[in-house]
């Protein structure tokens, strides 16, 4: 077997892109085997693809807060012992930053990613051994399943297919059919208002589906809480894993979600859903596949019953 080190750190929604890029490669090279540099917290992610052998953490995020700290110092040198340790075929930087390009250097194995042209920090593109171009263009999937066919020597094609598995259902979740409302997300410019999610509710549930309502942080919690206060029967869901949020999605009837990374996990699952966004660009980062719609864009709230239509499309396909 042949040792790959993948390098895509964060965030959620971008790692979740680079899954059908391995299912390509899994089929093109059967005798590879992958591990996967990720921030700690996102650590439970890769290895929901069956390519991935092995997830190696990586704290980056917290390290850059405490960098004066010796305990910072001595687990920077324990990942590069780790790093160094194995044989690499390639290390492939799929993130195209300076957080992901550094440690790849750790690995002591040719190092590839995107030529300077292709990525948002041109700089990364000096630690690489091998550059390619990818156009920017290009949706965050199809740049990762081109750059992946450059480095490995083979063509993509096909829709794009993320080759994951959702797990067990949950023991907590309502015996019929529920829809997921995914109402947080990282940035208050990406939200949908409650209102609107109030009223989305309020038509699922006399159409026959439970409502239930996840969160993650503090914050998300208290909006949760609202929205459950106010649509009688919601089900407010308990602290979750990753793993767990993907159980909870992949036996769903129904995902409505903002532009978030559990909303790009339910399109992986391949569950009826519809993505809205209010401040970014959906032909960059929105679902794909014809049991996902996108709605929306910077600058744009999308109605409820606009919603609703699109949902009812996507569940009958």
């Amino acid at each position: 077997m042949k040792n790959v080190l993948l390098l895509r750190t964060s965030s959620m929604g971008d790692l979740i892109h680079t899954w059908p890029a391995l299912t390509d490669l899994a089929r093109h090279r059967p005798d590879v085997t992958v591990s996967w540099l990720a921030e700690e917290g996102f650590a439970d992610i890769p290895g929901l693809h069956p390519l991935v052998s092995r997830t190696i953490p990586i704290a980056w995020r917290r390290w850059r807060k405490a960098l004066f700290k010796a305990a910072t110092w001595r687990e920077i040198r324990t990942l590069r012992h780790t790093l160094a340790a194995t044989r690499w075929e390639l290390v492939l930087d799929a993130q195209g930053l300076l957080k992901s390009a550094i440690p790849g250097r750790w690995a002591r194995g040719p190092l590839a990613g995107y030529d300077r042209a292709s990525i948002r920090e041109p700089l990364a593109s000096r630690f690489y051994d091998r550059r390619y171009a990818v156009s920017r263009q290009l949706s965050a999937i199809e740049r990762n399943r081109q750059l992946f066919g450059a480095a490995f020597g083979y063509r993509p094609e096909g829709a794009p297919v993320f080759g994951i598995r959702c797990g067990a259902r949950l023991a907590w979740l309502p015996a019929g059919d529920y829809a997921v409302l995914l109402h947080a997300t990282s940035r208050d410019s990406k939200l949908w208002p409650e209102a609107h999610w109030i009223a989305l509710a309020q038509a699922l549930q006399r159409q026959g589906l439970a409502i239930v309502i996840p969160w993650g942080s503090a914050a998300e919690r208290e909006r949760a809480q609202r929205l459950a206060a106010a649509i009688p029967g919601a089900l407010l869901a308990p602290k979750m894993t990753l793993r767990e949020a993907a159980a909870l999605l992949g036996h769903a009837a129904a995902v409505i979600g903002v532009d978030t990374g559990l909303t790009h996990l339910a399109n992986a699952l391949d569950v009826p859903l519809v993505a809205i966004f209010t401040d970014t660009d959906p032909a960059l980062v929105g679902g794909v596949g014809t049991r996902a719609a996108n709605i929306g864009r910077a600058g744009e709230i999308p109605a409820v019953d606009a919603v609703l239509a699109l949902l009812a499309r996507v569940r009958g396909a």
